[in-house]
């Protein structure tokens, strides 16, 4: 049963997998889930870009790790990067959706997440799409001359025709970020991600191709994916996540983005999860591979860095996490 008695319900997950870092990451993720949630029974797809004119290197994984995830219980999805790639890698959520299962529920993951908690406990409304609320105000970005929050948003959701007004929370005062709907792309959910997927790159490809005018001075990368994001969870009915879903970005899943990150802010259980499931020799000798794993992980930076804040009281904005923890020479990504 899930948290609220209902029945747990079957659903796909997606992540991306691609050589380099995204490849170790997701052998962290499916480790961490396999050992974390044994109630998930559903598929874990790792979508792969293939070589193509819009990347200049072959972006797919090593042969071993590929085994790796496959003895994880990943399935790897190649699909073809045609509309983004090198130049937008961020693309490869919105165009790795179109190879999965039609018609079967999915939750997106980015690649650099952790399982924390049973995902079978939550319970997900798949007809009621919603997206991660760990965010900041990043976008659109205040400028001298700029329209302001309400013509920027208001300018997206009449290009494509879809009503402004019940996007927005009204407990929130107008001009301020947070009364407009937007949200971090680090999971997003749907009832079938052929469908969300082909929305996601229709709305994309228009607002990179032909903004409308009260964009004209803002930055689309690397924002775009989380521009059109809210339009398109809006499009199909959805909106911000209810309690229910608090899970994700809480005692469930942590999106830890990158480790000196991780170590600084998250959660004694969440680094406890980390240092568990990384610990196996099986794991360990494939991240280790990776220099910022395996100094952060191994070799004990992590804790380091984690010394350096009260997880309680830390700096705001993240930028001046991020200084601190580079001007004391721990910073990797």
């Amino acid at each position: 049963m899930a948290r609220n008695g209902t029945t747990r319900q079957s659903f796909n997950i997606m992540i991306v997998g691609q050589g380099g870092r995204l490849q170790y990451e997701a052998v962290l993720f499916l480790a961490s889930l396999r050992t974390i949630s044994p109630g998930f029974q559903g598929n874990v797809f790792v979508v792969e870009p293939q070589p193509g004119p819009n990347w200049t290197k072959d972006p797919r994984m090593s042969d071993d790790i590929k085994e790796v995830i496959s003895d994880l219980g990943g399935t790897i999805v190649p699909f073809e990067s045609v509309h983004f790639g090198q130049t937008y890698p961020y693309g490869n959520k919105i165009e790795g959706l179109a190879a999965l299962p039609a018609g079967q529920p999915f939750v997106f993951f980015d690649t650099d997440t952790l399982v924390t908690g049973e995902l079978a406990t939550i319970p997900f409304n798949f007809d009621r799409p919603a997206a991660s609320m760990k965010r900041e105000g990043t976008w659109p970005v205040e400028e001298l001359y700029w329209p302001g929050y309400t013509a920027i948003w208001k300018s997206l959701y009449d290009k494509f025709g879809l009503e402004f007004e019940t996007s927005l929370d009204l407990s929130q005062p107008d001009e301020y970020w947070q009364r407009y709907l937007y949200f971090n792309a680090g999971w997003f959910m749907g009832n079938c991600p052929v469908k969300f997927g082909q929305r996601f790159l229709e709305y994309a490809l228009a607002v990179r191709d032909d903004r409308p005018d009260e964009l004209v001075i803002q930055p689309l990368d690397p924002w775009l994916d989380q521009i059109v994001l809210p339009l398109v969870i809006h499009s199909f009915g959805g909106g911000r996540p209810g309690p229910e879903l608090a899970g994700l970005d809480g005692d469930i899943t942590c999106h830890y983005r990158l480790l000196p990150l991780f170590y600084a802010r998250e959660s004694e259980h969440a680094v406890g999860v980390m240092d568990a499931v990384a610990s196996p020799n099986k794991i360990k000798k494939w991240l280790k591979n990776y220099d910022p794993f395996k100094r952060m992980i191994y070799q004990g930076r992590g804790h380091k860095v984690r010394a350096m804040f009260d997880q309680n009281d830390l700096p705001v904005p993240e930028k001046k996490l991020r200084n601190k923890i580079k001007s004391a020479g721990f910073w990797m990504r």
